[in-house]
């Protein structure tokens, strides 16, 4: 479970982006300000069943910065806080993860929409390869989806390894 729910909480975690981010950024980044709960599934291997997990979090953003910071909770006795450090430069988001049980990841990516995709490079193998992805989807005005992806190294077909919807509360 420590390997997967690094990439499933990837989001549940501070971000703090540079100065140069443009208003359109800005705005973006304030629309996600508030307090979120929900629940989704989490898969501990491209191979397994996933397991439920429950999820609270709490967004404050100021000016080009956010903070989100949260915990999920799965199979009554799992608990997991995460970590993450944006910096947005020229449109491109890059930055780290820590809290995994692999090491510290790298995260880079860009915002399309209403959804921040990022590759995560993990600091040892998970699943085969040292690569997933991670997306961070605005759901209309009071939600977010969280959806981790994954390639399976058996059948080299992408597996959606964490999907976690939140409503503002």
């Amino acid at each position: 479970m420590n390997r997967i729910i690094p990439a499933v909480l990837a989001c549940c975690v501070p971000i703090l982006l540079s100065t140069g981010a443009n208003a359109s950024e800005e705005q973006f980044l304030g629309g996600l300000e508030g307090q979120y709960a929900g629940q989704g599934q989490v898969r501990l291997r491209t191979n397994k069943e996933p397991i439920n997990v429950d999820c609270t979090f709490t967004s404050t953003t100021s000016g080009n910065s956010l903070s989100l910071k949260g915990r999920c909770r799965g199979l009554l006795v799992v608990s997991r806080a995460v970590g993450v450090d944006l910096k947005i430069s020229g449109g491109a988001y890059r930055g780290s993860y820590i809290g995994a049980g692999s090491g510290p990841a790298s995260l880079s990516g860009k915002r399309r929409g209403d959804t921040l995709n990022l590759a995560i490079g993990w600091a040892k193998e998970v699943n085969g390869d040292r690569r997933a992805s991670l997306s961070v989807a605005k759901a209309g005005n009071d939600g977010l989806t969280l959806t981790t992806t994954d390639r399976d190294p058996a059948s080299g077909k992408t597996v959606t390894t964490s999907r976690i919807t939140l409503q503002r509360q």
